[in-house]
């Protein structure tokens, strides 16, 4: 692989599956969903979505989405900020074979501008 297919992998550009902000919290109150925000810990801690696994895109690697038990075959759905950091570890996913996995369409600005819940550390 060249340099430069390596390095577009995480680039926070190009299209990825999105879902909305009322499909994913529909598919949390069926618990059908596993949520990983790849903010940063200071952004998690202030405000994120209960049941969400905390791994920052700046620690992302295929040790550490095995070592949070973190299962292929279920649903999906990575969260940052406004849906530029959730890109590449989409893609990231993908290649760790994941099979339905989507973006959060507009990040947790979208979340919140919904007024939908989150918790605090």
């Amino acid at each position: 692989m060249s340099f430069l297919s390596r390095l577009s992998q995480w680039l926070p550009f190009g299209d990825v599956p999105e879902m909305d902000v009322n499909t994913v919290f529909q598919h949390l109150e069926n618990k059908n969903i596993q949520v990983v925000d790849v903010r940063s810990t200071l952004e998690w801690d202030k405000s994120h979505i209960k049941g969400a696994i905390n791994l920052p895109i700046t620690h992302f690697s295929a040790d550490l989405v095995k070592q949070l038990q973190l299962n292929p075959d279920q649903f999906t759905i990575v969260i940052c900020l406004s849906a530029h950091r959730s890109i590449p570890a989409v893609r990231k996913l993908q290649q760790f074979g994941f099979k339905e996995v989507y973006q959060l369409k507009g990040g947790m600005l979208s979340w919140w501008k919904a007024k939908l819940p989150t918790l605090s550390t």
